[in-house]
This record gives C-alpha cells, sequence and structure tokens, in this order.
C-alpha cells in the first residue's frame, strides 16, 4: 500500500471524493469521543480538516490541532483557520513533534488504515495525550458496511481477478474489533468500541463516479491506472449496478465506520 502522502495528496479532488462524507462522520464521531468545551485536542492525520474544523464549529472554546504528513493539505487548511485556537502542522503520526502528555484528547478519523506502523502511531497518540485523557479513532468499515466503496471494488474486482489482493477490504483495520484490539495492545483503559452509520446521497451517477477520476484513495489511484476502454467498461458496470435498470437519478448508499476510544493510564 502506497504511503498516505500519496493516495491523498490533493485537497480538492479529496473534499469530492471522501471529505464530503468525512464531515457528515465527524458530527457523529465527535459525539461518542465525549468532546469538552474547553478541551485541548489533537487531530491525527487532519486530511482537508473535516474533523478539526466540526470540533472547531461545535466547541468555541476548544483549541484544535492539526496534524498531517501532506504538505499541501496543511498550507490548504491554513488558508481556513479563523483564529490562534485552530492550528495546523506537516508532521508523522508515528513520530508526533509534541512533548508528553500535551493534549487532553487527541484523535484520528479515517487515517489509521493508511499508516504503515499503527502500533507506534497509537503510541505516540497515546503519549501526547495526559493521563486520563482519551485517544480516539474512526475507520470506514471496507469489508462491507461502506456501500460506496464495496460497490466499486466488487465490480474491479470482477473484470480483474488478480485485482483482489488490493480490495480494501483486505485492511487490517475494515473489520469490527480491529480498532479496539490495537488499542488495549497499546496499554489504553476502558476501551469502548462502536459503530457509527451515516447515509451517503448521490444526485446521480455522475456525482458517484466522478469523485473517482481525481485519483483520490486506493480505489481513484486503480482508476488512473486504467486504459480508456478499461475505465468505460468499469463505469459501465458500476452505472448498470447502482441504477438498476433507471437511466439516471438520486441514489443512498449507507457507509458504516468503526470508532474507538480509550483512557490513558497513569504515568509511573
Amino acid at each position: 500500500m502506497p504511503p498516505h502522502t500519496e493516495l491523498f495528496a490533493d485537497a480538492n479532488p479529496y473534499e469530492r471524493f471522501m471529505g464530503r462524507w468525512s464531515r457528515r462522520l465527524a458530527t457523529q464521531f465527535i459525539k461518542f469521543v465525549a468532546i469538552g468545551e474547553s478541551d485541548s485536542i489533537l487531530d491525527v492525520g487532519c486530511g482537508s480538516g473535516s474533523l478539526a474544523l466540526a470540533i472547531a464549529d461545535a466547541f468555541p472554546s476548544a483549541r484544535v490541532t492539526g496534524v498531517d504528513p501532506s504538505a499541501a493539505f496543511i498550507q490548504h487548511l491554513q488558508t481556513k483557520a479563523p483564529d490562534e485556537r485552530l492550528r495546523f502542522a506537516v508532521g508523522d503520526a508515528q513520530a508526533l513533534q509534541w512533548g508528553d502528555a500535551t493534549f487532553d484528547k487527541t484523535v484520528s478519523q479515517l487515517v489509521l488504515n493508511f499508516v504503515a506502523d499503527r502500533d507506534t502511531a497509537v503510541r505516540e497518540m497515546s503519549r501526547v495525550t495526559r493521563p486520563g485523557g482519551v485517544v480516539a479513532a474512526a475507520v470506514w468499515d471496507y469489508s462491507d458496511g461502506m456501500r460506496m466503496l464495496r460497490v466499486f471494488w466488487d465490480e474491479a474486482v470482477a473484470l480483474d481477478p488478480a485485482l483482489a489482493a488490493r480490495d480494501e477490504r483486505n485492511m487490517p483495520l475494515s473489520k469490527g474489533g480491529g480498532l479496539a484490539t490495537l488499542w488495549r495492545a497499546a496499554g489504553l483503559q476502558d476501551v469502548e468500541d462502536q459503530p457509527i452509520v451515516i447515509d451517503l446521497a448521490f444526485s446521480s451517477f455522475d456525482d458517484y463516479w466522478t469523485p473517482f477520476l481525481g485519483g483520490q484513495g486506493p480505489a481513484g489511484a486503480y482508476v488512473a491506472s486504467l486504459s480508456d476502454a478499461g475505465r468505460a467498461t468499469l463505469e459501465g458496470r458500476l452505472r448498470d449496478r447502482l441504477l438498476n435498470s433507471r437511466k439516471d437519478g438520486p441514489f443512498v448508499l449507507q457507509a458504516r465506520a468503526w470508532a474507538v476510544k480509550g483512557v490513558v493510564a497513569p504515568r509511573p
């Protein structure tokens, strides 16, 4: 799997492909984390800012820092930060640049599947969070629950069975329980996990298909690698499946994410 910075490197195509759904997920994830009005929060892998901006909007007194390996994302977000309580920096989840116990809560949305060393990343998230503070994350259920991508990969693999190894359902945290196991292995306490379900409403088939042409994520990268004929064949199969003999029109696909949170143990 290519690194995060290669899969998601451009803010505008990412917004159309996944950012609009990330914002919908963020509102539910924030409730699960139980963020407080005056919390100091680190958003690891902030991407185009869906979660960090949602937290800042919901909690005007909170101080939010976002970190991401993509300089393009950070540059984009620095123009959107309304004041000094919302800051963004380039950085690596596996080697966070802040000192121990800097934040009340550390969160990460839709990123950990794309981090090379997830164990190290979670330990780093715990390190920069104060004892008694919360570390939380959410990832899409690529195995079945994220229908936008499940439909895509089903049709792509049907056309090219050798592609099965690249199917996002193979990602290690794509099923229920994966995040909780990772959290307990990192020594986090009072670990809770639960599904979060949202609806993805598409106005037309093009509203579904066109974002894949932006080259974002594993699916977008695969579409970009196809010949014109191969791309047209995949588009046709997806159109037939999603519209079910209709010429065009709106449709809704369910999207499920898995969320986890745990408490940082007292330090010796």
